[in-house]
């Protein structure tokens, strides 16, 4: 049995089963191996979850994002099964004659033939209305075989099953707030979908285990992903004030209580269990909870800033037949699980495969051995499949965590394969993606500022510059852009122009790491701005307290202390920058307006001033009182 629970994170792990609400984990860690889970970049669950089931990395595997576009059309749809270049785990057991189950794991749909069962990714969402849900054949099938999808149906939960008692285990609602008709963007019926979405993982996961005794079951569970995503900013907080307060009250338990709806999935699944059975329990990755975010703006619909979260630490435990009790597992990695699992099936691992079997954690019944396996080329190729009301649905869930845009966007998918390709050196490779994809939408900023990257490192400097241009004239504010043409500057010798695009870079985005530490490098500082004396530093020390008074809901707190700082310095800029910060999350735009004017005329060519100036505006036009 292999359940995967999407970003389970080790540290909120340990903490909560240290406090005793974890059984079922701890029963596996005290009897079994276990240790971390490493993932490579980009975080993102399609990606890493189709890692984990072939074996492969996403060079190889091609799936890079959550969604792709049409080569036929264009239209943006959800990743499928036939986007996959290489076999999983569950083609490679059907090869040597093994059954599977595969349960909701990521990118199933359409369902594979197999030798047992797939209940696709796309199952919660075809029975999510009653007048949508058909039998899940045809065209739009989503189990194979395709009977199988009226078998299960009894046991795919609708969100509005999830009743008042229920859900105020995990949030503080009301009957009204559930009597809603079902929106993605509305946070309650997020959390009752990915509540429901859980069970029916854990019921038809469990159900087909019984009914087919398979070799091999995969079942994978969204929900404490989902969670995180919306609430995890207030799991433990402390010191919140405001609008934070107020999340806190009705949102603040559901990250915990999911943890523990886990947990007790990890105890069916183990009542399961017999004395033939291993169980592996993993996550794709971890999650930073309760960490603020600078703009607490963006959290007010409850939709954090997708992978930014993400942690590349998820966890691995293993327990049953053919597992050492009491191992600890030495830095596994995503690439380890397959031939792990092909090796507790007694099968060959693929020798090309570039992972291990994690052996210090088991003792197996039939020495490892290694084969060329079956070609990969046996996968399927042809266009993905369409099916207009499934990705509807899929996509309105993946807007609503900030992992799709509506409008057209360049195909993150291609870009992050670029960007891996860039990474491993192959740099001609990655500039011919970036410049198809260029041909495509010309005026993407991001797309010319990586072709430059990749330029850049081919030492062909004049290029890259054209294309930071470009990008600057597109995007004034591009962090990135600036960055690469300071390392420019900086290889040809001139510092005093590499640290003033590494200033910028900073100035624009506080926390852009790679402009920080070239500036840390070469000044011994990663400071934009140094206060000039005594009486500066303190202006800086009060706005610095401001800012996290800011971030915990305290606008006015923030705003307080900064008018002490514009009394002592009136002439140093950040303290604008600061007080139109609080002053548009507490919604006073005439007063956001005031300071950012103020700001201009310290520094008149600051484009983020420019940039925000120009919003405010926008919602003072539209008679916005209140930051969206």
């Amino acid at each position: 049995m292999v359940l995967g629970i999407d970003g389970l994170d080790p540290r909120a792990v340990d903490l909560l089963m240290s406090e005793g609400r974890l059984p079922n984990l701890a029963r596996m860690r005290l009897d079994g191996a276990y240790g971390t889970l490493r993932a490579d970049p980009p975080l993102l669950s399609p990606v890493l979850w189709t890692t984990i089931a072939t074996g492969r990395p996403p060079t190889e595997h091609g799936i890079g994002h959550f969604v792709a576009h049409d080569p036929a059309t264009g239209a943006l749809q959800p990743v499928t099964s036939s986007m996959r270049r290489v076999r999983a785990l569950w083609n490679i057991a059907s090869d040597s004659g093994l059954r599977s189950v595969v349960v909701g794991w990521w990118g199933t749909w359409p369902p594979e033939p197999i030798n047992g069962a797939v209940v696709s990714d796309r199952t919660c969402y075809h029975f999510l209305f009653d007048q949508e849900a058909g039998d899940g054949t045809g065209p739009a099938a989503i189990t194979h075989p395709q009977s199988l999808a009226a078998r299960i149906a009894p046991l795919v939960r609708r969100p509005d099953r999830v009743g008042l008692d229920e859900a105020r285990r995990f949030v503080d609602v009301s009957a009204a707030e559930l009597e809603h008709s079902f929106d993605f963007a509305d946070d309650v019926s997020h959390f009752r979908w990915a509540l429901s979405a859980a069970y029916t993982s854990r019921d038809v996961g469990l159900a087909l285990w019984g009914e087919m005794d398979p070799e091999l079951l995969l079942v994978y569970v969204e929900g404490t992903d989902t969670v995180s995503h919306l609430f995890g900013h207030l799991f433990r907080a402390q010191g919140l004030a405001g609008e934070l307060v107020e999340q806190q009250r009705r949102f603040g338990r559901t990250v915990e209580e999911m943890y523990v709806v886990a947990d007790e999935l990890v105890g069916r699944f183990l009542a399961a269990m017999d004395g033939r059975t291993t169980l592996l329990v993993l996550s794709d990755h971890g999650f930073r909870l309760g960490d603020l975010h600078d703009d607490p703006s963006r959290t007010r619909d409850l939709r954090r800033v997708t992978e930014r979260y993400h942690a590349e630490q998820g966890v691995l435990y293993m327990f049953g037949n053919q597992v050492r009790r009491h191992a600890r597992l030495d830095e596994a990695r995503q690439l380890d699980v397959a031939p792990t699992v092909l090796a507790l099936l007694g099968l060959e691992v693929i020798r090309d495969m570039p992972g291990r079997v994690l052996e210090e954690g088991l003792d197996l019944e039939r020495p490892v051995t290694t084969g060329a396996g079956a070609p990969e080329g046996t996968r399927p190729d042809g266009a993905a499949p369409v099916d207009p009301r499934l990705d509807r649905q899929v996509l309105a869930r993946l807007e609503s965590l900030g992992y799709a845009q509506a409008g057209p966007a360049s195909p993150e998918s291609e870009r992050n394969l670029a960007a891996l390709a860039f990474e491993a050196g192959h740099y001609e490779e990655a500039a011919a993606t970036y410049r198809r994809l260029l041909a495509a939408q010309p005026d993407q900023p991001s797309l010319h500022t990586s072709l430059a990257g990749c330029l850049g490192a081919m030492g062909r400097y004049d290029e890259a510059l054209d294309e930071l241009e470009r990008a600057l004239e597109l995007d004034p504010l591009s962090a990135e852009a600036y960055h690469n043409r300071g390392v420019i500057h900086e290889r040809r010798g001139d510092l005093e122009a590499a640290l003033e695009d590494y200033r910028s870079a900073v100035r624009y985005a506080p926390d852009y790491q790679p402009s920080i530490r070239a500036l840390v490098r070469l000044t011994g500082s990663g400071a934009v701005r140094v206060p000039a004396d005594a009486v500066e530093r303190e202006a800086q020390r009060l706005a610095d307290q401001a800012g996290e008074l800011a971030r915990r809901g305290d606008y006015g707190g923030a705003l307080r202390l900064l008018e002490e700082a514009e009394r002592l310095a009136p002439g140093y800029v950040l303290v604008y920058q600061y007080q139109s910060n609080a002053a548009y999350l507490a919604g006073d735009l005439e007063r956001a307006e005031r300071a950012l004017l103020k700001a201009l005329e310290l520094e008149p060519g600051n484009q983020l001033f420019r940039a925000n100036l120009e919003q405010i505006r926008r919602l003072a036009g539209q008679g916005q009182a209140q930051a969206p």
